[in-house]
């Protein structure tokens, strides 16, 4: 079975690039390199992801599909609207239920059609796929 690590790796010594150069040609840290090589990283970001495709030379879905999906349904309802409403309090610090990797937090402001303004919790894991959208 073909690893997210696996792939990155080959695909780098294909090229010929030092983990380093990978690093560089894709504008990627290279603690990120390191982290999904070792096994560490097991979900990018859709900017990293598109990166590293492009410096690999493949497509973004060649690495998707070997990332690790971590599927937020088992996660409990109570849990999920007890952050929700620790975002809308302006907490800070909050980690994910899924890892327990610091959650990147915000309040998204919109309005409806009668121009009332309607605050919208949202968060997503600095490690691992897991987000809260309403």
């Amino acid at each position: 079975m073909k690893t997210l690590a696996r792939f990155i790796q080959k695909k780098r010594e294909e090229l010929d690039l030092t983990q380093k150069a990978l690093s560089i040609l894709a504008n990627v840290p290279l603690e990120i390199i390191e982290e999904i090589e070792d096994g560490k990283a097991l979900f990018l970001s859709v900017t990293a992801r598109q990166a590293l495709a492009k410096a690999l030379k493949c497509e973004p879905d060649e690495i998707k599909k070997l990332e690790k999906d971590i599927s937020i349904s088992t996660i409990s309802d109570e849990v999920i609207e007890s952050l929700k409403q620790l975002i809308l309090n302006g907490a800070g610090g909050l980690k994910c239920p899924k890892c327990g990797a610091p959650l990147d937090t915000r309040v998204a402001k919109m309005y409806d059609l009668e121009d009332n303004l309607i605050l919208h919790p949202k968060a997503h894991c600095t490690k691992c796929p897991f987000q809260i959208h309403s």
